[in-house]
C-alpha cells in the first residue's frame, strides 16, 4: 500500500468533525459564574453578614436568641419571595401580596373567633379563598390583556378594602384577637404555629450549651425553645420552589413564558396555565405567612401586610431575577430575604437608627437592578 493510500484510509478512519456554529460562543467558568442568578444575592449576603459581624457581634445578635430574632424575620420574606420570585419569572407581577396577607389573616379570625367555626376548618377556607383571587387576578391579566401590574394594584386595594369593612362590620374594631384560645387542641393550627425539636433545644439547655432562663416561671427553660415553624415552612418553600424550577419541565415552561410568551406559546407551552398557577401560588405563600402570623401572635389585624409586595419584589430583584421575566432563582430570592431580615435586626443590634432600613431598600434595590442589567447585557450581547 501506498503512503499516499494509508494517509486516506488513515483519514477516512477518523469521525468526522460536526462544523461549527459561528453563532455559539464558548463561556470560560468565570463568564458563567458572573451571569449566574444567585450572584448578586450571594455577594450581598456575605457583605452583610460581615458588616454585621464586625460591628454587632457583641450586642447578642450572634447568640441563641439573636439568630432566632433574625432567621424568623427572613422566614417571613423567604416566604413570600419564593412565590414573587416564580411569578416575576413567568413575566408577571402581583402587588397584592401584602393585602392578601391582611385578607387572610382577619379571614381566618373572623371565621374562627366570630363565626365559632373549627381553626382548621378556618384555615382550609381561607387558602381556598386566597387561591381562589390568585386565580382571579391571573385570569384576568390573560383575558383583559391588561399589565398585571394594574390588575393586582387594583386587588390591593379591593382586598385591603373589603378586610377593613369586614372587620369592622363584624366585630366594629379592627384587629380581632383570640384566636389562640380557639385553636387550643387543634389538629392544623400547630403547623403553622408550632415548634420542632422542642425537646432536643431543652436538652442542650440543660446541658448548659444554650442559655436558659434563670428566674421566674420559666427558670429551666431554654431561651430558644425550638424551632418554629415558619421557618421550616420559609425551608419547604424553597426547596420545593426550585426543585420546581430547576427539576421539572414545569419549571422550563416558567421560564419560556416569561422569556417570550408568544414563542413559547407555538411551540405548545400552555402558558395561560403556566401564569394562572403562579398567581394562585403566589397567594398561597401570602396565605402561608398570614396564618403563621395569626397563629404566632394569636390576633389578626386589617394593616398587616402593609408593604410587604414590595419587600418580597425588592428581595426577588436582589436575588438575580430580571423585572422582564425569564431569569431569575428561588435560591437568589431567599438569598435576597436573608440580607432583608438581617439587616433589619442587624441594625437594632448595632444601635442604628431603623428608620434607615427603608434607605436601604432603595439603595439596594437599585444597585440590585443596576447589577441585573449589566447581566442581561452580557446574555443577550447588547450594548
Amino acid at each position: 500500500m501506498t503512503q499516499t493510500a494509508e494517509a486516506a484510509e488513515a483519514e477516512a478512519a477518523e469521525p468526522e468533525q460536526p462544523p461549527v456554529d459561528e453563532r455559539v460562543k464558548e463561556r470560560s467558568k468565570f463568564h458563567q459564574a458572573l451571569i449566574r442568578p444567585e450572584l448578586g444575592g450571594i455577594a450581598g449576603t456575605i457583605l452583610v453578614f460581615f458588616f454585621f459581624f464586625l460591628t454587632a457581634r457583641d450586642s447578642g445578635m450572634f447568640s441563641p436568641s439573636g439568630v432566632l430574632n433574625w432567621s424568623i424575620v427572613s422566614a417571613q420574606f423567604i416566604i413570600i419571595a419564593v412565590g414573587a420570585c416564580l411569578l416575576m419569572i413567568a413575566g408577571e407581577f402581583d402587588l397584592s401580596v401584602g393585602s392578601m396577607i391582611g385578607f387572610a389573616g382577619m379571614s381566618i379570625a373572623l371565621l374562627s373567633v366570630s363565626l365559632g367555626w373549627p381553626v382548621w376548618l378556618a384555615i382550609i377556607v381561607t387558602f381556598i379563598l386566597c387561591m381562589g383571587v390568585g386565580a382571579l387576578n391571573g385570569w384576568l391579566v390573560i383575558k383583559t390583556g391588561l399589565p398585571s401590574f394594574i390588575v393586582t394594584l387594583a386587588f390591593l386595594f379591593i382586598l385591603r378594602g373589603l378586610t377593613i369593612f369586614a372587620a369592622i362590620t363584624t366585630t366594629n374594631k379592627t384587629i380581632v384577637g383570640g384566636i389562640r384560645d380557639v385553636a387550643e387542641g387543634d389538629w392544623l393550627a400547630p403547623i403553622f404555629g408550632g415548634k420542632i425539636f422542642t425537646g432536643f433545644f431543652q436538652w442542650m439547655g440543660d446541658a448548659g450549651w444554650i442559655e436558659t432562663f434563670e428566674r421566674g416561671t420559666r427558670k429551666g427553660q431554654p431561651v430558644v425553645e425550638g424551632i418554629p415553624m415558619l421557618i421550616v415552612w420559609a425551608l419547604v418553600l424553597v426547596i420545593f420552589g426550585h426543585w420546581l424550577l430547576t427539576k421539572t419541565k414545569f419549571g422550563n415552561w416558567i421560564f419560556a413564558s416569561g422569556g417570550d410568551a408568544r414563542s413559547a406559546d407555538y411551540v405548545g407551552v400552555p402558558v395561560n396555565r403556566v401564569k394562572i398557577l403562579m398567581f394562585m401560588f403566589t397567594a398561597f405563600c401570602a396565605c402561608v405567612f398570614a396564618t403563621a402570623q395569626v397563629m404566632e401572635f394569636g390576633s389578626a389585624g386589617a394593616d398587616r401586610g402593609l408593604l410587604k409586595e414590595f419587600e418580597a419584589i425588592i428581595s426577588v430583584v436582589i436575588g438575580g431575577a430580571l423585572l422582564t421575566g425569564g431569569y431569575g432563582s428561588v435560591i437568589g430570592a431567599a438569598l435576597g430575604a436573608i440580607i432583608f431580615g438581617v439587616v433589619q435586626q442587624g441594625l437594632f443590634f448595632a444601635g442604628v437608627e431603623s428608620s434607615l432600613f427603608r434607605v436601604f431598600l432603595g439603595v439596594i434595590l437599585l444597585l440590585a437592578v443596576i447589577l441585573n442589567t449589566y447581566i442581561r447585557r452580557m446574555i443577550t450581547g447588547e450594548k
